[in-house]
This record gives C-alpha cells, structure tokens and sequence, in this order.
C-alpha cells in the first residue's frame, strides 16, 4: 500500500475546503483505498491530507490521467504545498484500514533516521512503540510507512485529542529512552490533525 501525505498552507480557508470536498471524485478510481485530511491543531492555517493507494502503478495512472481535474478546484486557495509517498512497512496495531469516520484526530510524525540507525528505529517501532500505541484507550489503528533516504511516516488513528493527549502525557517520553529515539532519529517533525469528516473519500 502507498500513502501520500499532502501538507500546505492555506490563504483561503473556506474556498480550499470546498475544493477538499471536490476530491470526492476519487470514488471508483482503480486501486484507489480511502482520504482523510483536516487542520492543524497548532498552526490553523496548515491542512493535511493522507491519501491510500493499493499500489505505485495505480497511483502513477490516476496522477497522468484524473488528478489535475480534480485538483483545479483548489488552485489559488494555499501555498507552500508538500506531498510525500511512503511505502507501507507494517500495521501499527492490527488489520489497518484508510477508515477515518471513526476517528477524531490523526497524529502524524515524520522522522529521517541515520543510515546506520534505519533497523534499529524500525525494530523499536515494532517491538516498543506500536505494543504501547496499541494498548492506549482510544488508539484506533495506524500504520508506519518508509520513503528512500531513510524517511518514515507514522501515523496513527484516534477517538479523540484527550485520549491523545493522555497517552502523550503518559508514556511518551519514558519510551523515547527504552526506544533510544535520539541516537536513531536525525530530525523529526509531527503534528496533531483535527479530521474534517467532509474530507473523508
């Protein structure tokens, strides 16, 4: 599976929001898996769209054929746009689906890892961060996804911002030092999304 994540800046919030909705148009695309998207918690004026594809050559055909139609409805309404694909590497939690009616808020992260730290980090993504992201109250599902030059996403999936903010509050940085999160990470930037349901595809 191929996840696309889409973050820019916003100049003008109600016109992108109706083109957001314009992305509808994606239903019944081949090979296309699920969109969500919504605001930044911290900086109002930055959306973020994630969007699931089964396979790169699905994704390649509809970006050569349907995508600049579907994209016009947003021309001129944000600047400094950035999209990355990520190569999905393994469930956080089980049995992950692009479903976003179910939660409230998606917590993203984006770490560049050092060359010689990328099995380290990923085996601590396994056997220390997902068991405790999926015994959180309120963590739905999630997945940990790779980009070349040693990038990973990961995003994860809940019922609220106060279940989120528990489990922040709780565990993070207790498991940052059993994962050794600093030796292994060169750079890391996340966000807090507040989904917009009328986002969802």
């Amino acid at each position: 599976m191929l996840v696309k994540w889409i973050r820019c800046t916003v100049v003008d919030r109600p016109g992108f929001d109706r083109g957001q909705r314009k992305w509808a148009g994606l239903l019944g695309e081949p090979g296309f898996r699920g969109q969500g998207g919504g605001w930044s918690r911290g900086r109002p004026d930055v959306a973020h769209v994630f969007t699931f594809w089964e396979s790169r050559p699905f994704y390649d055909s509809f970006m050569a054929r349907a995508h600049d139609r579907l994209a016009a409805a947003q021309s001129g309404t944000y600047r400094d746009a950035r999209a990355a694909l990520f190569a999905h590497r393994f469930d956080v939690k089980t049995g992950f689906e692009p479903r976003f009616t179910d939660a409230d808020v998606v917590r993203v992260a984006h770490c560049r890892v050092y060359e010689d730290r990328v099995e380290h980090f990923a085996l601590a993504q396994e056997k220390i961060w997902n068991p405790a992201m999926a015994g959180s109250p309120g963590m739905l599902r999630g997945v940990f996804a790779e980009a070349p030059g040693n990038e990973f996403l990961v995003l994860s999936m809940w019922q609220s911002a106060a279940e989120h903010g528990k489990y922040r509050a709780d565990r993070v940085e207790r498991l940052s030092l059993r994962a050794q999160t600093e030796a292994d990470v060169a750079g890391l930037t996340g966000d807090v999304v507040d989904l917009n349901p009328t986002w969802t595809v």
